[in-house]
């Protein structure tokens, strides 16, 4: 229907990005989608490509599992009735990474999405705290990699870190999203998620 949200959803090894293409977001590893009531429907509506290798979507509480293969495109819609967080896992083995893709949907009310969305079409904030990070991370190879809205950083091969700090966790899932270990994850990868592509 009209009201129906649309997410593409990108399989990588070893982590997921989402694209909002009528809001002008992309993130990663963390879905946020508004809840649907019968009084105001809003289902999801994804279209689930893969990047490289075969993966498959499965979030046992929401809708059954579809798999991402290279070069097709297919589909899966679901009507969240209540919000929360529901968990699910790449169902399709993608490599020595597989156990670690995890899926994380955060199933919003209606004006928490919304804020959710305004937050993640704002430019990134930048104050005299981050200004060394952004020259470390604008002057090495992280920018060949990674995209930073406001940046000259527009890589694609990872995750889109525009937003980082507002995720609830990072590496897939693997761990919560803390300025520690955002630093052990920084510098030792494979203390978080061994045989990373970082690492």
């Amino acid at each position: 229907p009209p009201s129906a949200l649309e997410v593409t959803v990108i399989g990588h090894q070893f982590w997921w990005e989402y694209r909002y293409p009528a809001l002008g977001v992309v993130t990663a590893n963390e879905l946020h989608v508004p809840v649907s009531d019968p009084s105001r429907p809003r289902p999801t509506f994804l279209t689930l490509l893969s990047a490289d290798t075969d993966h498959s979507f499965w979030i046992p509480q929401l809708a059954g599992k579809v798999d991402l293969i290279p070069n097709r495109v297919n589909q899966l819609w679901f009507d969240p009735p209540r919000p929360g967080i529901f968990l699910g896992q790449c169902a399709q083995y993608c490599g020595t990474q597989h156990g670690k893709m995890l899926l994380r949907v955060s199933v919003d009310a209606p004006d928490e999405f919304d804020a959710w969305i305004r937050a993640e079409q704002a430019p990134a904030i930048e104050d005299d705290s981050v200004t060394h990070g952004r020259r470390i991370f604008e002057r090495t190879a992280c920018i060949n990699c990674h995209a930073v809205r406001g940046t000259v950083a527009n890589g694609r091969f990872g995750p889109d870190l525009t937003h980082l700090m507002s995720r609830s966790t990072i590496a897939s899932g693997a761990a919560e999203n803390t300025p520690e270990n955002l630093r052990v994850w920084l510098k030792d990868p494979d203390a978080i998620n061994p045989k990373s592509a970082l690492g």
